[in-house]
């Protein structure tokens, strides 16, 4: 892969996630009859973040610290093995949708550690929630690229979407049941409904909220930030394998 496609990248879909995100808010508060906040108002949620001071618990251990800036740079690493610019585009270490499965999976597991470091009782039931959700929907991510990678021969997934949109249509129907568990799988890993709720803090509905209620400031804009480029991923991988 040319330097120019890893830096265009490493900056335009972290720079575009927010974007996706404000969008994605905006359409949910048209149809449930609201207004809403703007389309750009997580980007000013993020630099509101960035500029606010952090209250870091006296317990807290070097996991606490490190896991906002491991998220945000696997978050951005993901995107390497998709594919942008269409045919183009070379073999990349990150392309692998196994490696790429492992990489999702050691953000959950952070994640999920990073809400048990500090011992407040919110941090651990949202991370025995999220460890319960991940146990089922790897395996559910992993069977959904399956059937596209025996139909093309490759499990590199730039390799997957481009041979993909060469294929007959009839070779399209195993993908509707895959693309079935994808979507579940999408929602699960993102925290969208019905799984999880981003937008509040009930105990009842609280997974993702309840592992970073202890973070402030960089760290949690960080957070926030890794879980935009996660969703643009998603949103963008699955439009490459599916709807080629």
């Amino acid at each position: 892969m040319s330097i120019f496609i890893i830096i265009l990248k490493l900056i335009l879909l972290p720079t575009l996630s927010p974007l996706c995100v404000g969008i994605v808010r905006k359409v949910k508060a048209y149809m449930q009859n609201r207004r809403g906040a703007g389309i750009f108002q997580p980007y000013y949620d993020l630099w509101k973040l960035f500029h606010k001071d952090e209250v870091i618990a006296r317990d807290a251990s070097w996991i606490f610290y490190l896991t906002p800036f491991l998220l945000f740079g696997l978050s951005i690493l993901l995107p390497l093995g998709i594919p942008l610019l269409g045919s183009i585009e070379s073999l990349s270490f990150f392309g692998d949708f196994i490696i790429t499965i492992y990489l999702l999976a050691t953000m959950t597991f952070f994640i999920a550690l990073s809400g048990l470091d500090v011992g407040s009782a919110f941090g651990g039931f949202g991370s025995s929630r999220e460890m319960t959700i991940a146990a089922l929907t790897e395996g559910t991510l992993l069977f959904s690229f399956l059937p596209i990678a025996l139909v093309t021969h490759t499990t590199n997934v730039i390799l997957m979407a481009t041979t993909a949109s060469g294929l007959p249509f009839f070779n399209y129907l195993p993908f509707v049941i895959a693309f079935m568990g994808f979507f579940i799988a999408l929602m699960a890993e993102t925290g969208r409904i019905p799984f999880d709720n981003p937008s509040t803090h009930l105990e009842l509905t609280m997974i993702h909220e309840a592992m970073i209620l202890e973070y402030s400031g960089k760290r949690l804009a960080l957070i926030e930030w890794a879980n935009a480029n996660k969703f643009i991923f998603f949103i963008i991988l699955g439009v490459n394998l599916f709807f080629p």
